[in-house]
C-alpha cells in the first residue's frame, strides 16, 4: 500500500463507511472503500465513490473576512469574541447562540457545546440534526431512559423479517441496502416489508409494500400491537420482568386500532396486505424494524418511533441477533453530536438538564459553575427568536439554514435583522454567506482530523490526507480561540484534537457506575499516537474493556431508574391536512440518490450531476388540476 494512502471515513450519510484515500502524483485523489472497515467492508455508494471529484480548492473560503474585507485570524477572532461578550454583557447569555451541524466532527461539537452551555452559560446551541434525529432521540429516551440504538448492522442481515419504515434505504443508505440485498440473495426466504407512502427504489427488494396514508404509522403499529396481544404473540416473561406501562399501551392500541379492517381503513391499505404484515411479524421471531426520516421528519415523529419500539418490547425482540428497533441516522456524525450534547435540550455525555445529579457531574467535571441550568432554544424556535430580536449574536457552523430549515423566507428575514452573524464554512458562495458579518474559513473533508459515530454506535477516525489550504482552520480550533479570548483560557487549552477526545471520553465515565450506557472510558487515556492509529469500535467501551458492545437490552437492564423500559400509550393524531381545509395537502420529504444536502460538495462532481441534477417535487394526480405555489 502506498504511503500516500490514508484510512478515513466517508462524510455523507450515517452508515459511516470506511474510505481509503490515495493522493496521486498529480495531486488528484483516488477513493476506494476500506475492505477492513466493519460498516462497509469495501463497498461504497455513488457519492462515496465520487469523493475524489470534490476535494479541489475551487469555490473555497480560504481567508477570514469581516464585512467582506480580508483580515488576519487575530482580528477575526478578537471581533467574534468581543461582539459575543458585548451582547452577553448588555442582554445576558441567552442573547447569543450557536447553530451547528452533523457535518462537524465529535471534537468540534464537544468544544462548541462546552463553550456555550458550560462557560457562556446558556443552552442556546442546537443543530441541524434536530430536523432529522430529534424524534428518535426523544423516542429512545421515553422507551429506554437513554438515547440508545440497541442493535448493529449485522442484525439487518441476520433478520428473517426486515421492516423498513419511512426509509428509502436504497438511495439514502445505499451500502446498507447492498448488505441487505446480499443477505436476501443468500437467504431467499428472508422477508422484507417497506412501509412508505411512495413507491421508492427500496421497494425493489420488498416482498410487501404498504403504501399507507401519510401520517398513519401509529394506527398501523397500534393495530399490530393489538393483533399480537389477541393472538398470543407477546413475550409476557420479558414484559413482566423488564417493561412497565404495557397495560395502558395495550388499552390505547385496542381502542384506536381494534381490527385489521379498521387499520386498513385508517391507513388506506388493503386488508389482505395488513393481514399479511401482521402474520409475518407474529410468526417470524428474528425481526428488525428500521426507520429513517419518513418517521422522524413528521408531525408526530416521536409517537411513531415509540409505536415501533412498543411492538419490539412487547415481543422481547430487542438486543438479540437479528432482532430489534433500529434508527438509521441521516448525517455522518449526528450520533456523535448526540453523545456530546449538541442538541439544545441535552447536557454532554447523555446527561440531562432535568437531572440535578447530571448537572452537578458536568459542572464539576468542566469546573464550570456557570453551566446552563435549563434547555436552550431548538432550531426553529432559535431562528424565530433571532427574528424577534431576542438573539443578538449567532455563530453558524458547517450548515446552511437559509436553504435547509423550514420556512426559509422567515429564516432569511431573521438573519437580515440579526446584529451579528458569524459563519464558519469551507464554501465561499453559499446562500448563507451574504448574511454573515464575519466569515471564517473551515477545513473540508480531506483536511479534517477527528472522530465520527455512525448509526450503530461505531466510532471511526476521520483522518486528513490533504494539506491545510491557505488560512483555513479546524472548527474546534476556532471555538477554542474564541473561548480563550472570552476569558476561559484554561478550559480550552487543548494541545491537539486527541486531547479533546480524551476529555470527552473521560466525561463519559465520570461518576458513571453503569448508570449511563454511553461510556467510552476505556479511551480516556489514549495518547496521540494511539488516537491516530485508532481502529473503529462500538460503544459502550468501559474502562478495562478492549472490545465494544454490539447489542444492548437483550437481558433488559434499561436506563430508567427502575431498570425497566417503558411502553408508551399512543393515541392517533390527525395530520394537519385533515383539520386545515384551506391547505388540504400532505408533504412527504425524500432524498436524491447522488446529491447531498445543499449540493455544495456533490455538485462539484460531474458524474453525480448526471443522475438527477436538481431538486424536484412529485404531485399526486388527484391534485393535478389545482394551482401549486
Amino acid at each position: 500500500m502506498s504511503n500516500l494512502t490514508t484510512k478515513t471515513t466517508c462524510p455523507y450519510c450515517g452508515v459511516g463507511c470506511g474510505v481509503l484515500a490515495t493522493v496521486q502524483p498529480d495531486g488528484s485523489v483516488q477513493v476506494q472503500g476500506d475492505p477492513k472497515h466493519p460498516a462497509n467492508y469495501g463497498r461504497l455508494c455513488s457519492k462515496g465513490s465520487a469523493l475524489g471529484d470534490t476535494v479541489g480548492l475551487e469555490g473555497r473560503l480560504l481567508h477570514p473576512e469581516i464585512g467582506g474585507r480580508t483580515v488576519g485570524w487575530e482580528e477575526a477572532l478578537d471581533t467574534v469574541a468581543s461582539r459575543f461578550q458585548h451582547s452577553i454583557d448588555e442582554h445576558g447569555p441567552d442573547s447569543v447562540a450557536f447553530y451547528v451541524s452533523g457535518q462537524l466532527l465529535t471534537e468540534d461539537y464537544y468544544v462548541a457545546n462546552k463553550l456555550m452551555k458550560g462557560f457562556i452559560g446558556t443552552g442556546n446551541i442546537d443543530t441541524n440534526s434536530r430536523l432529522c434525529m430529534s424524534s428518535s432521540v426523544a423516542g429512545h429516551k421515553r422507551a429506554f431512559g437513554e438515547d440508545i440504538v440497541p442493535g448493529c448492522y449485522e442484525d439487518l442481515e441476520l433478520a428473517d423479517l426486515l421492516v423498513l419504515v419511512g426509509s428509502n434505504t436504497a438511495w439514502c443508505h445505499p451500502v446498507l441496502y447492498r448488505r441487505i440485498a446480499k443477505a436476501k440473495e443468500d437467504r431467499p426466504g428472508m422477508k422484507i416489508v417497506v412501509i412508505d407512502p411512495r413507491r421508492t427504489a427500496a421497494c425493489e427488494l420488498a416482498d410487501l409494500h404498504l403504501a399507507l396514508k401519510p401520517g398513519t404509522d401509529v394506527a398501523l403499529f397500534n393495530g399490530l400491537l393489538h393483533h399480537l396481544r389477541r393472538h398470543d404473540g407477546l413475550d409476557f416473561v420479558f414484559l413482566e420482568k423488564h417493561v412497565s406501562g404495557f397495560a395502558k399501551a395495550f388499552s390505547y392500541a385496542a381502542e384506536s386500532s381494534p381490527s385489521i379492517p379498521a387499520v386498513a381503513a385508517a391507513c388506506g391499505l388493503e386488508e389482505k396486505d395488513v393481514a399479511q404484515f401482521f402474520q409475518w411479524f407474529h410468526s417470524i421471531k428474528m425481526t428488525v424494524t428500521a426507520w429513517s426520516q419518513g418517521v422522524n421528519q413528521s408531525f408526530s415523529g416521536t409517537d411513531k418511533v415509540n409505536a415501533i419500539i412498543n411492538v419490539h418490547l412487547a415481543t422481547g425482540r430487542i438486543g438479540k441477533p437479528g432482532m430489534g428497533p433500529f434508527s438509521l441516522t441521516g448525517q455522518p456524525n449526528a450520533m456523535g453530536g448526540r453523545e456530546v450534547g449538541g442538541l439544545a435540550n441535552q447536557l454532554a455525555a447523555h446527561m440531562d438538564f432535568d437531572n440535578s445529579e447530571h448537572h452537578k457531574i458536568v459542572s464539576e467535571f468542566w469546573e464550570a459553575p456557570n453551566l446552563a441550568s435549563r434547555a436552550g432554544l431548538k432550531a426553529v424556535d432559535l431562528f424565530q427568536a433571532i427574528g424577534e430580536g431576542r438573539i443578538k449574536a449567532l455563530w453558524i457552523m458547517a450548515t446552511n439554514p437559509v436553504v435547509s430549515l423550514p420556512d426559509v423566507n422567515a429564516v432569511r428575514r431573521a438573519l437580515s435583522t440579526c446584529d451579528f452573524v458569524v459563519v464558519s464554512d469551507c464554501a465561499d458562495a453559499t446562500d448563507l454567506m451574504p448574511y454573515a458579518h464575519v466569515r471564517l474559513p473551515a477545513l473540508a473533508w480531506g483536511e479534517k482530523d477527528g472522530t465520527v459515530t455512525n448509526s450503530e454506535r461505531l466510532i471511526s477516525r476521520q483522518r486528513p490526507f490533504l494539506p491545510v489550504p491557505v488560512e483555513a482552520k479546524p472548527d474546534w480550533w476556532m471555538v477554542c480561540e474564541v473561548g480563550k479570548r472570552m476569558g476561559f483560557q484554561n478550559a480550552f487549552a487543548y494541545a491537539d484534537v486527541a486531547a479533546i477526545f480524551r476529555e470527552h471520553a473521560s466525561l463519559s465515565a465520570y461518576h458513571n457506575e453503569g448508570q449511563r450506557l454511553f461510556d467510552i472510558g476505556a479511551l480516556a487515556e489514549m495518547d496521540t499516537v494511539t488516537y491516530d492509529e485508532w481502529s473503529p469500535a462500538q460503544w459502550p467501551l468501559v474502562r478495562g474493556s478492549s472490545v465494544g458492545t454490539s447489542r444492548l437490552f437483550g437481558a433488559g437492564d434499561f436506563r430508567h431508574p427502575d431498570g425497566k423500559a417503558r411502553m408508551i400509550a399512543l393515541s392517533l393524531k390527525p395530520p394537519k391536512e385533515a383539520i386545515d381545509k384551506d391547505y388540504p395537502f400532505v408533504l412527504n420529504t425524500g432524498r436524491i440518490r447522488d446529491q447531498w444536502h445543499t449540493m455544495t460538495r456533490t455538485a462539484r462532481s460531474s458524474r453525480l450531476n448526471r443522475h438527477i441534477p436538481e431538486p424536484y417535487a412529485e404531485i399526486h394526480p388527484a391534485f393535478g388540476g389545482l394551482p401549486i405555489y
